[in-house]
């Protein structure tokens, strides 16, 4: 006795996502916009903004968390400081990297900006086991001193 229920077949999108992209971009180079399938195609594009999205997020977050690094965790200066300025300079990239291929994600940064920081804080306060207190729950820098390759919030003499 056959079941009623019938198991949906899988798309080439589920079978073999690597195939599936190189026959999307085929059908769309060929303007064969009939054989698409749309509705993977609309999830993937959706999908990418917010992976840009979140990726620009936590690289201000990083950033945020070692720009604290640098400011308060006085104990650990004078050894880890050259390793944590390559980290903001790294991350300055990564950010100015995604900025300039999407520009309107700058807004995104803007809007973030105190959330991330509030993450970074967390992170770092754990890290350092500072006391909470000593640390402001609002930035004492701007998101365009942060993205400033020539800005830092402590410098050795």
């Amino acid at each position: 006795m056959e079941s009623p229920v019938k198991a949906k077949s899988l798309g080439l999108y589920d079978r073999d996502y690597q195939l599936w992209l190189e026959r999307t971009v085929a059908q769309l180079k060929a303007e064969d916009f009939n054989s698409l399938d749309l509705e993977n195609l609309i999830e993937e594009i959706e999908s990418l903004g917010r992976s840009e999205k979140r990726a620009i997020a936590s690289y201000l977050m990083r950033l945020c968390e070692h720009l604290l690094k640098i400011k308060y965790w006085e104990s650990e200066q004078e050894t880890c400081f050259r390793g944590w300025n390559l980290e903001v300079t790294t991350f300055r990239f990564q950010i100015q990297a995604i900025l300039q291929d999407s520009p309107s994600l700058k807004n995104h940064l803007r809007a973030s900006f105190l959330a991330e920081y509030n993450k970074a804080r967390t992170l770092f306060i754990k890290a350092s086991q500072l006391h909470a207190n000593l640390i402001p729950q609002e930035p004492e820098f701007t998101l365009e001193q942060a993205l400033d390759e020539d800005w830092l919030p402590w410098r050795p003499q």
